[in-house]
């Protein structure tokens, strides 16, 4: 299988993990909070180790190679930084509360409703799909040149996108659901939100690609490093400690540091 290929299965995978946390929200009477929060900390060290660790060092061995020493580690540092800039943009540009990284609960679904809609939850719904997609697309472009450069990489990427992409998909179908009475109609809206992960690797390839010199890369990879480590401490740190019990959120991190690592080491 060429990296292509996989690089686009990668960035689906993770994209379409939105859609199982909108079946969650229809059928599992209850939110797992304990598993929540260990496998958003879970995801969180996966990000931080691989981006601080890894994709960091590619970045700017990529870049010194290509500018020297001084240049090349300067412009890994201002890329690194440049990426949590972007994704920092983005939230604040994002209504607080259309924010899919507001953690909604299951039990949320069990509330009577009104068999009239309400606009003003549908409207909250569809605003939490398309900062979802918003949100999506960096992270697919992230995960579609990680894979490129390095599979095993761009595999952890995209498994730790995928756990924090189900409560997002909640999210999604909460709202929209208790606007309008139906599954379909939120299921659809959280599937196609996940969508913008590979609609962002498929920009990559046809936009980035053709311009993926040294520096081009080293420039990319030093951004997704950022923006990694960025999502991890505004977004997931804080979503797994909401419903931390007894150090799971922590335990998550470290789990998913050891995880990342030993993968590293063993497909290195």
């Amino acid at each position: 299988m060429s990296d292509v290929l996989l690089a686009f299965l990668f960035t689906l995978f993770a994209g379409l993990a939105t859609g199982v946390g909108s079946l969650l929200a229809f059928f599992a009477k209850t939110t797992n909070t304990k598993f929540l929060s260990f496998a958003l900390g879970l995801s969180a060290g996966v990000m931080i180790y691989v981006s601080m660790i890894e994709i960091f060092f590619k970045a700017k061995d990529s870049l010194t190679v290509a500018l020297g020493e001084t240049e090349g580690y300067w412009i890994t540092v201002v890329g690194f930084f440049a990426g949590m800039l972007l994704i920092g943009l983005i939230d604040k540009f994002i209504p607080k509360y259309s924010n899919p990284h507001e953690v909604k609960k299951v039990e949320d679904m069990e509330k009577p409703h009104s068999p009239v809609k309400d606009p003003a939850l549908m409207k909250m719904g569809l605003f939490t799909a398309l900062a979802l997609a918003i949100h999506n697309f960096p992270e697919g472009i992230a995960t579609f040149i990680s894979t490129l450069q390095d599979p095993s990489i761009g595999f952890a990427i995209a498994v730790a996108v995928a756990i924090h992409n189900i409560p997002e998909g909640i999210a999604v179908s909460v709202p929209i659901y208790y606007a309008t009475n139906d599954k379909k109609k939120a299921f659809k809206y959280s599937f196609l939100s996940g969508l913008a992960e590979p609609i962002g690797a498929l920009v990559a390839f046809l936009i980035l690609m053709p311009f993926l010199t040294d520096v081009m890369f080293g420039i990319i990879f030093a951004m997704v490093a950022g923006i990694m480590v960025f999502i991890s401490l505004d977004e997931l740190l804080p979503a797994a400690k909401k419903y931390d019990e007894a150090h799971l959120s922590i335990y998550g991190v470290m789990s998913g540091m050891a995880i990342m690592a030993l993968s590293l080491i063993l497909l290195s």
